[in-house]
């Protein structure tokens, strides 16, 4: 009897060609004239001659994952929600160097294809994406039992931007005396979530916590918010951004200072969130750890001339903080 040895190695070629089918309007809503083809060639064509209008285009790219939240997604089966988180991550990534996105790619892979499933996370991309002019002009879809257990899967996804050279953050001029300005996050967004599953172990993702009054696979999925929109026109005005991703206040605001300054922190200026706050108590989990593995309510760091803070802050349309400033020092991030 005639038979298909790849579906009985697990791999079902036809979900893959539903999954698309089911995606394919999402995806095209994210094209603008630059996409060249269509979905299913091997690479994505960009048109690129924009650029020539630029005195010094420097292109900017960044890959990156979700990490473990997938698997509170495959838990909670929600799953739009990590198309964001995957886009936005990305987009924040390349917003600190001053760059604004041009097209993304994405990768999905899991043990056994769900066309809804797949479906589902890219017009989540898709929905990212369009909301900041991107294009979407490729992917990957990848069946792998054996790989990851049955019901997990994992996204990663590539962002290329452009910015004027002589555009590009942090700028030369950054130093002693400037003013840390924080924006809220949305949640943990894409961070922290390995110590987030050992602390909720055991307690079901529909429970209503009273220091949250939401069940908490609703507070656990929040998606990683995009700061693209609300401080890239603001750019001009601003010497250094600072995305709080994995490594928190500890790790990513020395990535943006010259060598011989420091980041005083002033953890009382902004009210930490419910969720940090009963992580920290759940988990018995020292302070400083908490602002070394989470954004701890404060998602982008904006580094600013100290005349400017004001102004800047009445710029954004939304309450901002101002959480610290830059003093003399050896690249280091003092909380107190």
């Amino acid at each position: 009897m005639a038979h298909s040895d790849y579906a009985d190695a697990g791999v079902d070629i036809e979900a893959g060609n539903r999954a698309v089918a089911l995606m394919k309007a999402a995806v095209k809503s994210t094209y603008g004239a630059e996409v060249l083809g269509g979905i299913g060639s091997f690479g994505g064509m960009y048109d690129a001659s924009a650029l020539k209008d630029m005195k010094a285009p420097v292109l900017v790219a960044s890959t990156d994952g979700v990490g473990t939240k997938v698997k509170i997604a495959a838990q909670a089966k929600q799953y739009r929600s990590t198309g964001y988180d995957i886009v936005n991550h990305c987009i924040n990534d390349i917003l600190v160097q001053g760059a604004r996105p041009l097209f993304f790619l994405d990768y999905f892979a899991t043990s056994k294809l769900d066309a809804q499933i797949v479906a589902e996370v890219v017009t989540g991309i898709s929905e990212a994406c369009r909301a900041a002019g991107c294009a979407l002009i490729g992917g990957e879809t990848a069946e792998m039992p054996g790989v990851y257990a049955p019901g997990e899967f994992d996204i990663a996804g590539t962002i290329v931007g452009v910015l004027e050279r002589a555009a590009a953050l942090p700028r030369p001029d950054i130093g002693p005396g400037d003013i840390l300005v924080g924006v809220r996050s949305s949640g943990p967004h894409t961070n922290g979530y390995s110590l987030i599953r050992k602390v909720f172990e055991g307690i079901p993702l529909d429970t209503v916590l009273p220091e949250l009054g939401i069940p908490l696979a609703e507070a656990l999925l929040v998606p990683h918010r995009s700061y693209y929109s609300l401080l890239y026109p603001l750019l001009p005005g601003i010497k250094a951004l600072a995305h709080l991703t994995g490594g928190g206040f500890i790790e990513n605001i020395p990535r943006v200072l010259p060598e011989n300054v420091n980041a005083v922190i002033n953890m009382q200026a902004w009210s930490v969130p419910p969720l940090f706050r009963l992580i920290q108590a759940r988990g018995m989990v020292a302070s400083k750890e908490m602002y070394r593995v989470f954004n701890m309510g404060i998602g982008m760091v904006v580094i600013v001339d100290k005349k400017l803070a004001e102004i800047l802050q009445k710029a954004i349309p939304e309450e901002t903080f101002i959480i610290g400033e830059l003093v003399e020092g050896n690249r280091k991030v003092i909380l107190k």
